[in-house]
C-alpha cells in the first residue's frame, strides 16, 4: 500500500491550502446546481397507488403524512427475495433523525415491490423506525423506473422527490445509483428537493418563507424539542 508523503507541517498547510480553493469551488458549483435543480418544471401525479405499511393501505398522498414534501427511497427487495438488498440497508442505516426533516415538513419514506409481511420482520431486525411501504400491488416502482420488467428484470436504488399542494401530488426529482453518493444527511436528502434547505440564500427566492415559518437553519432543534 502506498501512503501519503510525509513532510513538515508548513509543507502540509500550503498543500491543505491549495485544496481548500478547489473546495470551496466545488461548494459553489454545487450551490449553483441545487439551484438549478430546485427550478426544474414537476409533472402532476393523476395515477391512483395504493400501499401498505404499519397503519394499512395508504395513498401516495397518504406518504406525506401532511407534510409538504415526500422524499422516498426506492429500496430494492423484489416480492421473491428473502431479505432486503445490502447497499440499500447499508444506505437506510445512514438516514438521520427524520425531525430534522420533518421540521421542514418533508417526510421520508423507503418503497419497495416485496410484500409487507417480508418487509415488517426484515425491518424489526434491522432495528428501523423510518416509513416503509410495500409496492407490491401497484406499478409505483415501475412507473418511476426502480424496477424493470421484461426478459431480465431488475432492481435499482433510487431517491423520488415529490411536493404537494393541497391534494394535489407533483413529481420534481429522481436520482438514482452513483447519484446517491454522498446522500444520506438531512440537508443532502433536503438539497434534492423544490423546497431545499428552505435558507434565505438559497435562489430562487421565496421558497425559505413559502411555509410560513422561519428559515431552516433558525428551525434546527435538539431532536427531543421539536413540536410535533
Amino acid at each position: 500500500m502506498t501512503l501519503p508523503q510525509i513532510v513538515s507541517r508548513e509543507e502540509w498547510r500550503a498543500a491543505r491550502e491549495a485544496l481548500l480553493a478547489k473546495e470551496k469551488a466545488a461548494t459553489r458549483a454545487r450551490d449553483a446546481l441545487n439551484a438549478e435543480r430546485r427550478g426544474l418544471p414537476m409533472v402532476e401525479i393523476d395515477k391512483e397507488y395504493l400501499f401498505e405499511g404499519g397503519d394499512g393501505k395508504a395513498t401516495l398522498l397518504d406518504l406525506f403524512r401532511g407534510r409538504h414534501q415526500l422524499v422516498v427511497y426506492h429500496f430494492m427487495f423484489a416480492p421473491e427475495w428473502d431479505a432486503g438488498c445490502r447497499s440499500c440497508s447499508a444506505f437506510l442505516d445512514q438516514i438521520g433523525h427524520l425531525a430534522h426533516l420533518w421540521a421542514r415538513s418533508t417526510e421520508f419514506a423507503a418503497v419497495s415491490r416485496a410484500p409487507y409481511t417480508k418487509i415488517l420482520p426484515f425491518k424489526a431486525r434491522m432495528g428501523w423506525t423510518v416509513p416503509w411501504y410495500s409496492s407490491y400491488d401497484n406499478d409505483f416502482s415501475y412507473d418511476f423506473e426502480a424496477s424493470f420488467a421484461g426478459d431480465e428484470p431488475y432492481e435499482r436504488p433510487g431517491l423520488s422527490c415529490f411536493l404537494r399542494d393541497r391534494d394535489r401530488v407533483c413529481h420534481t426529482y429522481s436520482t438514482y445509483e452513483r447519484g446517491l453518493d454522498g446522500i444520506g444527511s438531512t440537508t443532502s436528502l433536503l438539497d434534492l428537493t423544490a423546497l431545499g434547505r428552505q435558507e434565505e440564500w438559497e435562489e430562487p427566492k421565496g421558497r425559505a418563507s413559502a411555509l410560513g415559518a422561519p428559515a431552516g437553519s433558525e428551525r434546527i432543534r435538539y431532536h427531543d424539542e421539536y413540536e410535533d
